[in-house]
């Protein structure tokens, strides 16, 4: 009876259609958003969904490494506004002290409350990350800083900007192999330094210093998880990072990856 009783359990378990597991995201393939790239202003261009709908975008800004514009970046800028997010690069080669980025960040809040603008009612004035390369990355850390900036993503980060400023999560990159900003020397005592934020850091395996222009090569998937997380709740993206889970955690093209405490209780 019991063997009887066992069989038709597991009959049942076969037979009753059982929830679909989501499937993974592969954030670094192309999001679902046609993208366009047009002047914001005289001193920046944005990249956004071609139709922005009837919801709100989150911002994200960009600043450029030394002597680069945004084009030197434009297949890892147009990928990240392919999820949903409104990307005001700054038009300069020397983005250091973050004013040019935030400027950019501003003038998107500003044209979200103008009638008649494209952005109006547009952007997600709440949600606004700050990123960057070398120099760039440097400059990222100092926009941190300011409260418009909910979280922020060094990429092989300069020396601007402080990280004892910073008031929300952040994302420390660095290349194995960069031999201008030394991971030991210059982005991991700062990650060491965010200990009053949840801070990750992530050295990608074989990176060189110039591996984040083009489409930003292996860090492009973790930049964009990041983003999506921290700017658009998405849970799928949590999981990159965080919890018991943790996926870059165990993920062979990362040769470290960092977590502090607060980062561990996310």
């Amino acid at each position: 009876m019991r063997r009887l009783w066992l069989v038709a359990i597991l009959t049942a378990l076969f037979v009753i259609p059982q929830p679909a597991l989501a499937e993974p995201v592969h954030w670094d393939q192309p999001g679902p958003y046609p993208v366009v790239s047009e002047a914001l202003d005289s001193t920046h261009t944005v990249f956004r969904p071609a139709d922005l709908g009837g919801e709100r975008h989150p911002v994200i800004v960009w600043g450029n490494g030394t002597g680069a514009t945004p084009a030197i970046y434009a297949p890892l800028l147009r990928h990240l506004a392919s999820y949903g997010f409104v990307v005001a690069a700054a038009d300069t080669p020397n983005s250091g002290t973050g004013a040019e980025m935030l400027a950019g960040a501003r003038t998107l809040v500003a044209e979200n409350a103008r009638p008649g603008s494209r952005y109006f009612g547009r952007i997600d004035t709440a949600h606004i990350g700050a990123t960057g390369h070398s120099q760039g990355g440097g400059g990222a850390i100092a926009a941190g800083a300011d409260p418009l900036v909910t979280t922020t993503v060094p990429i092989e980060p300069g020396p601007q900007g402080s990280v004892a400023a910073l008031h929300g999560p952040v994302f420390f990159l660095g290349g194995q192999f960069d031999v201008i900003v030394v991971p030991g020397l210059l982005v991991i005592p700062r990650y060491y330094a965010a200990s009053h934020v949840p801070a990750v850091y992530g050295e990608l395996a074989g990176a060189t210093h110039f591996t984040a222009t083009g489409d930003g090569g292996g860090f492009r998937g973790a930049i964009t998880a990041w983003f999506r997380y921290w700017l658009a709740g998405d849970a799928q993206a949590k999981g990159v990072f965080f919890g018991p889970g943790c996926t870059l955690c165990a993920d062979p093209a990362w040769s470290k990856v960092l977590r502090n405490d607060l980062a561990l209780q996310v």
